[in-house]
C-alpha cells in the first residue's frame, strides 16, 4: 500500500482552476469532495457532464441530468482573499499545528 501525500487542498476551501475548460472564465467554486487516492475533487458549479437516468419508480420518466464530475488536484489553485486570485500554498508550522500560507501576501488558509 502506497502512502498518500499531503494535499494543497481540503473540502470546503476556494478554488480556481488553471487548467481544462474552464480555465480563462476566472470562476471560483467551493470544494464538495476530495479524493485522496485518486487525487481528484469535486467543486460546486464546475466542470458539468450529462448523465442520463434510467426510469425507476423515483424517476418514472427517466431523463438526462446535469453534474459536476470530478477533476484532478493539480489544475486546481487555492483562491486567497487577499490576493483575489489563485495562490500557490506553502506549509508553516505556527503554534504546534500546520497550516497553510500564501506564499505570495502571507495570509493564512487555516487560522
Amino acid at each position: 500500500m502506497s502512502r498518500l501525500s499531503k494535499l494543497h487542498i481540503r473540502k470546503d476551501d476556494i478554488v480556481t482552476i488553471i487548467a481544462g475548460d474552464e480555465k480563462g472564465s476566472g470562476k471560483t467554486g467551493k470544494v464538495l469532495a476530495v479524493m485522496p487516492e485518486r487525487r481528484r475533487a469535486l467543486v460546486e458549479g464546475m466542470n458539468f457532464i450529462k448523465k442520463t437516468l434510467r426510469k425507476t419508480q423515483d424517476t418514472p420518466k427517466g431523463g438526462i441530468v446535469e453534474k459536476e464530475a470530478s477533476m484532478a488536484i493539480s489544475n486546481l489553485l487555492l483562491f486567497c482573499p487577499k490576493c483575489k486570485k489563485g495562490v500557490r500554498t506553502a506549509r508553516v508550522v505556527e503554534t504546534g499545528k500546520a497550516s497553510r500560507k500564501c506564499r505570495k501576501c502571507g495570509h493564512l488558509f487555516d487560522a
